[in-house]
């Protein structure tokens, strides 16, 4: 008789390119995204929830480093259909705003948190599934859109924690490079390819440097890994117009713009770009933000390809050390700009639109590094089991710790050992542990463990500081939650 054949077991992984959040993280994202709501709110923007998967007809052809509409995304064929994962924010709203035009007030306002997908090579810190929070402004044609979303952009950067002096807002325009564009030769549609390939050139100077830079504007570059992206093809004297323009940065935002005018002198779009460059920077004057906080900088050129006019992204300016323990920069959090045909795609009309989008997981890391998170979030009470048979007694009790607000659960597990339910406890990082025993039953009394204190004693023994505190108090049943909220205040 032939052996039968077990089936192999599944392995309990993470896939690659994916991670898994536990406890404190998504506490801590909620509490982040929370604030940047309320910004947002204040801001007037209403909320806006999407279907996380879209047609890739809807999704469009805009990631960067991708040729085809369904690569860099995760997509599947269904009744002759392609879907996929939505990759970003903006593309879900545009087909909103086209689907909803009728129904939606002019301008429509929208902020949206949420997770998106994108089916690219993952390394540190790299991952295929993040979270963005975006706020956008559709039907505004006013570049007064563009400096909003700029200013608010700066507000919720410090209403998270980071300070000023620690963040800059930079903006630019894209109509300024494509007058550089245009006054290098590379205009029209038979130079898209090139066009991409400078774009996304320019918006890796930060990663690549000068050097790298010049490459993928030249023949190309080969990575650390061997992998080899091909240039855009440009010679030196292209090149070197281009390398002017992201240097191009002045010591005022006067001087940039005068800058700027020079190199797109004979461009009709170059020279508009630089007009609303300049009507940006006179509004966010006009409101106090200076360039302590946003400044006019050519390098930023965002990576995606549906930008149309100015563009910003908000950089971290605190150092950080790497996986080495080498100093640098933390970076980008958050970056957007103006899309003005990205709606038109549906409804052939032209519908201008400007936005932003925040790097959740990367502002969380910054604040992180900043020392505004901590790693581990404060767990529970938790009331220990001394008699089973007297389960509704602890139930009791944490039906009244819950009721007045205070986290708190019964140990569930196995109640035999009760060095085990101080293990879960520690294990859960509990502040206090509550004891109820047949004798404190009987008394009316019950035992208050403080789990903070007796971790600070057993580190330390002799602080002068706990010397009067004690890590465990008796007190009536009927004080429990009054001496809980004491000891929970006392712990800070």
């Amino acid at each position: 008789m032939a052996k039968v054949k077990k089936t192999p077991r599944p392995k309990a992984e993470t896939p690659k390119g994916f991670r898994d959040y536990f406890g404190a993280e998504v506490t801590q994202r909620t509490e982040m995204l929370r604030v940047i709501g309320e910004v947002y709110h204040r801001y007037g923007f209403d909320a806006l929830e999407t279907s996380a998967v879209e047609t890739v007809d809807a999704l469009g052809k805009f990631l960067p480093d991708v040729d085809r509409p369904n690569e860099g995304v995760f997509a599947w064929e269904e009744d002759s259909d392609w879907l996929a994962l939505r990759y970003d924010m903006t593309a879900p709203l545009a087909r909103v705003a086209a689907q909803y035009r009728n129904d939606l007030p002019a301008p429509y306002r929208r902020y949206t948190m949420g997770p998106v997908w994108r089916n690219e090579k993952p390394g540190p810190g790299r991952f295929r599934q993040f979270y963005q929070c975006d706020a956008d402004t559709v039907g505004a044609p006013s570049v007064a859109a563009d400096a909003e979303i700029c200013a608010m952009l700066s507000d919720t950067l410090e209403a998270v924690g980071i300070d000023r002096g620690d963040y800059v807002v930079r903006v630019n325009n894209r109509k300024v490079l494509n007058g550089v564009m245009e006054v290098v030769g590379l205009a029209g549609d038979d130079k898209e390819s090139e066009r991409g390939i400078v774009l996304r050139a320019i918006d890796k100077l930060d990663r690549l440097g000068e050097s790298g830079v010049r490459a993928l504007l030249g023949d190309g570059r080969e990575d650390d890994s061997g992998d080899f992206t091909k240039g855009a093809g440009l010679s030196e004297t292209q090149a070197d117009k281009v390398m002017g323009f992201m240097a191009a940065l002045g010591a005022d935002g006067a001087e940039t713009v005068a800058n700027l005018r020079g190199l797109v002198t004979g461009s009709e779009i170059g020279e508009a770009g630089v007009d609303e460059l300049e009507t940006i920077a006179a509004l966010l004057a006009a409101q106090g933000y200076g360039p302590d906080r946003i400044v006019i900088d050519p390098s930023v050129v965002r990576g995606l390809g549906y930008y149309t006019g100015p563009v910003y992204e908000a950089e971290l300016t605190f150092e950080i050390k790497d996986e080495k323990g080498r100093p640098r920069q933390f970076g980008s959090v958050a970056g957007g700009g103006r899309y003005d045909d990205l709606v038109k795609r549906f409804t052939g009309q032209a519908v201008p639109a400007t936005g932003v989008s925040i790097g959740v997981d990367r502002l969380l890391a910054a604040l992180t590094a900043k020392g505004r998170m901590t790693t581990q979030a404060q767990g529970p009470v938790v009331i220990t089991v001394m008699d089973r048979e007297r389960m509704a007694d602890y139930q009791s009790m944490v039906a009244e710790l819950r009721q007045a607000g205070i986290r708190a659960e019964v140990y569930l597990g196995n109640p035999k050992n009760f060095g085990n339910q101080m293990k879960y406890a520690d294990k859960r990082n509990s502040p206090i542990a509550i004891i109820e025993g047949g004798d404190e039953h009987a008394n009316g009394v019950i035992q208050i463990k403080d789990l903070i204190l007796g971790a600070k004693i057993a580190e330390n023994a002799t602080l002068e500081e706990w010397k009067d505190r004690p890590s465990q108090i008796e007190v009536p049943r009927s004080a429990l939650v009054a001496e809980v909220q004491k000891m929970l205040a006392g712990q800070g």
